[in-house]
C-alpha cells in the first residue's frame, strides 16, 4: 500500500493523442481563457474606476469576477501547457495546489452568491433600510466572510484528501486534479472519511440553497405587488442575472458531484467538469452585462 506522498507526480487525462487534436484543444482553451480574462477584467476595471458603480451590488459583482478569474486560472493554464508540450504530468504539489485553489474559489463563489441574494432581497423587499443594512462596512464584512468560508472549506477538504493512501496508481481521469477522481485512487476506509465531510458540506450547501430560494420567493412576491410595469421590469432586471448565474453554477456543479453512479463514464465526467469549471467563469460577465445599461456604459 503506497501513501499518496510517495508519488512525485500525477498523470492527468489527455484530450487527444494526435498532435493536431492536441493543438486544437490548446487553441480552443486559449480562446476561452482569453475571453474570460477580458470579460472579467473589464468588469473589475469598470466597477473599480466608475464612481457610479460604487454600490453594494457592483461591489459584490467585482468580487464575483475576481473569484471567476481565480477558478478558471487554476485549471486551464496547466491543461493548455500539457496539450502544447504533449505531456500529461502534474507535480504532486501542483495537484495539491489545484485542488486547494479550485475548492477555495468555487466554495467562496457559492457563499458570495448567497450574499448577493441577500443584497437583492434587501433592495427589493426593504428598500428604505437598504443603505442602513448594507453600508460599506457591512458589504466588506460579508465579502470577507465569503472568502474566509471558502478558505476554511478548501483547507478542510485538501487536508483530508491528500494524506490518504493511494492503492490504484496515480492516473487522474480528469484534465485537472479533482477530489472525486483522486478518491477513486484511494482505499475504501480513506474514502469513507471523505464521505463524512461531504455529508456535512452538503448540509451547509443545502442551507445556503434554501436561503436563496426563500429569498427569491419573497422577492417575486414583492415584485408582483409593484403597481407599475416599468418598476416590475426594473426589479426583474436587477434579479434575473443573479438568478441565471446561480442556476448555471449550482446546476452544473451539483450535477457533476451528485450524479448517480450509473451515470458515470470518462466522457460524461469530462463534459461535466468543463461545464462547472470553465463555462460559468466565462459566461458570468456576459450574463451580468447583457441587460445592465450602467455596466455597459462604464465598460
Amino acid at each position: 500500500m503506497s501513501n499518496s506522498s510517495s508519488f512525485r507526480e500525477f498523470l492527468l487525462l489527455a484530450f487527444a493523442d494526435r498532435r493536431e487534436l492536441q493543438l486544437l484543444h490548446f487553441s480552443l482553451f486559449l480562446a476561452i481563457y482569453l475571453a474570460a480574462l477580458l470579460a472579467n477584467g473589464l468588469i473589475i476595471t469598470a466597477v473599480a474606476c466608475d464612481h457610479r458603480l460604487h454600490t453594494p451590488m457592483y461591489f459584490f459583482l467585482l468580487n464575483l469576477s475576481l473569484l471567476d478569474l481565480g477558478s478558471i486560472s487554476t485549471t486551464l493554464p496547466k491543461s493548455m501547457a500539457n496539450s502544447l508540450w504533449g505531456s500529461r504530468t502534474i507535480s504532486y504539489l501542483g495537484c495539491v495546489a489545484q485542488v486547494f485553489l479550485l475548492v477555495f474559489f468555487m466554495s467562496a463563489e457559492y457563499s458570495l452568491l448567497t450574499v448577493m441574494a441577500y443584497d437583492r432581497y434587501i433592495a427589493i423587499c426593504r428598500p428604505l433600510h437598504y443603505r442602513t443594512l448594507l453600508d460599506s462596512r457591512a458589504c466588506v464584512q460579508m465579502a470577507a466572510a465569503a472568502w474566509a468560508s471558502g478558505f476554511l472549506y478548501s483547507l478542510l477538504h485538501t487536508g483530508n484528501t491528500f494524506p490518504i493512501a493511494l492503492c490504484q496508481g496515480n492516473e487522474v481521469e480528469q484534465f485537472f486534479c479533482e477530489i472525486p477522481q483522486i478518491l477513486k485512487l484511494s482505499c475504501s476506509d480513506s474514502y469513507l472519511r471523505e464521505a463524512g465531510i461531504n455529508v456535512i458540506s452538503s448540509c451547509l450547501a443545502f442551507g445556503c440553497f434554501i436561503f436563496i430560494v426563500v429569498s427569491y420567493m419573497q422577492i417575486f412576491r414583492a415584485v408582483l405587488r409593484i403597481p407599475s410595469e416599468q418598476g416590475q421590469h426594473k426589479a426583474f432586471s436587477m434579479c434575473l442575472p443573479h438568478l441565471a448565474v446561480f442556476s448555471l453554477f449550482v446546476g452544473s456543479s451539483f450535477f457533476a458531484y451528485l450524479k448517480p453512479p450509473s451515470f458515470t463514464s470518462p466522457s460524461i465526467d469530462l463534459v461535466l467538469a468543463v461545464l462547472y469549471s470553465v463555462v460559468p467563469p466565462t459566461l458570468n460577465p456576459l450574463i451580468y452585462s447583457m441587460r445592465n445599461r450602467k455596466l455597459q456604459d462604464a465598460v
